[in-house]
Formats: C-alpha cells, structure tokens, sequence
C-alpha cells in the first residue's frame, strides 16, 4: 500500500508508533522512525532490521520541540531520499494530576510535546512536500481528545489542540496536495497499561463494548489506510479506534 513511499514516524521506538513503522515497512515504504535518544532508537532499528534484513529503516533523536532541530532532521531524511511522503506525529506524554497539584512546569511540558512538536514536524514536513507536489500528515489525538477525562487535564487539553491542527492544517495545506488526518486511539494494550492495575483497567473495560482493549497494530493499520492512496479524498478528519467507548 505504501510502495516507494518515505516516511517519518515520531515516538517510533515503541507501542502505536513502533507498530505503525513496522506496518508501514511491511507494505513498502522507507522509513525514519524517531526516538527520544539514541539508545533507544539504535535498539529500535535493530529489532526491525533483525525482523527483515529487506526493511529499509533508519532513526533519528532530535529535540522534536526545537524547529532548527527538526529542519536538519527532515533534511537527513530528504539527503538520503529525495523526499518526504507521510509523516507521524504520534510522539507525546501523559499524566494524571489533580488540577489542585498540577504543576504548571509539567502542564507546559505535555504541552511541549504534544502539540509544539506536532506543528514544528508538520511545518518541516509540509515545506518539503508542498515542494513535491503533495503528502500526508498523521496526527496521534486519543479518545481523551474527543471527551476529556476525568483528571489530568493537560492530557485532553493537548489532544484537543492537535485535533484543532489537523482541521486547520487540511484547509489550508489541501491546495498544496497535502491531506491532514488525526487517529483517536482509546484504550490500548502499550507498555504504558502495562502497570495499571486491574482493579483500574476492568471499569475502563466494562465502558468498551467490543469488550477488550485494543492492540497497537490495530491502531497502525488506521495509520496504514489514512497515508495510502486508499483515503485520497480523506482530509480534516479524526477517526476513533476505540471500540466505541463509551466516554
């Protein structure tokens, strides 16, 4: 499906990115998964070019909040491709503070993640692809992006700011070839569930009626249809794989 494409997926070392880097390789695509710092990005790429020597996957760690940065990490990527496809914004963060003990050094560092670093790619990405004709931008919003949650506000607040990004952005970058589309995962089985207790989990599991969790790679093939030609009159849109949890 995605054949001679170059992608860039953020927060590609483990969960919902790493899988969707693993599905986007499977169907043909080059790509520079990004990581947080290099040991974790080198074991990344090690473990997919054990998977499939064929894979064609490099990595990269910059400071996605820092637009020179970004620019010189989109420049590798375009030095050794001659282009940029699709880009994953799915880097972030999450917590669970009370709004009485949040602190607001930590309230502005989701924020950083969450949403600055999703416009700072998407400019660097929407340069090059304007310059090629066209190209597809994926955001990671989250179902707490569609109905809150009950504490740790900077979390939802963030989420909604990329779904407010990605509707603008599809307006105003649809005239350059470039579509604009967010996935609201809900609940999914990632590293981060793995320490929550049952006790937690099963009220959360109750709320969902296919009655289970999701997988990450049931998240990635949602990130495999919005960047192929499949969805090429899909633009402005945030498509829930949740389970149709009841928020």
């Amino acid at each position: 499906m995605l054949d001679g494409k170059v992608a860039v997926v953020t927060g590609g070392t483990r969960g919902i990115g790493f899988a969707t880097v693993k599905r986007f390789l499977e169907n043909g695509a080059s790509v520079f998964l990004l990581g947080s710092g290099e040991e974790s990005v080198g074991v990344a790429v090690a473990k997919l070019r054990a998977e499939d020597p064929g894979y064609q996957v490099d990595g990269l760690w910059p400071n996605l909040s820092d637009a020179a940065e970004v620019a010189r990490a989109f420049g590798t990527v375009r030095g050794r491709y001659g282009r940029l496809d699709v880009l994953v914004n799915n880097a972030g963060i999450a917590a669970m503070d009370s709004i009485y003990s949040y602190r607001p050094e930590d309230f502005a560092r989701i924020m950083d993640l969450n949403v600055t670093s999703v416009f700072t790619c998407s400019q660097a990405a929407a340069r090059l692809m304007k310059e090629q004709g066209g190209g597809v931008i994926l955001n990671t919003s989250s179902m707490a992006g569609l109905y809150g949650q009950s504490t740790g506000c900077g979390y939802p607040a963030s989420k909604f700011a990329v779904n407010g990004l990605t509707k603008s952005l599809a307006r105003e970058l649809g005239r350059d070839g470039i579509r604009v589309n967010a996935v609201a995962p809900g609940v999914i089985d990632t590293e981060m569930m793995a320490g929550v207790p049952e006790t937690l989990l099963a009220p959360v599991v109750a709320r969902i009626p296919l009655g289970r969790v999701g997988r990450p790679e049931e998240v990635a093939n949602a990130f495999l249809f919005l960047a192929s030609g499949m969805a090429s009159y899909i633009t402005g849109a945030v498509l829930s794989v949740d389970g149709a949890t009841i928020g």
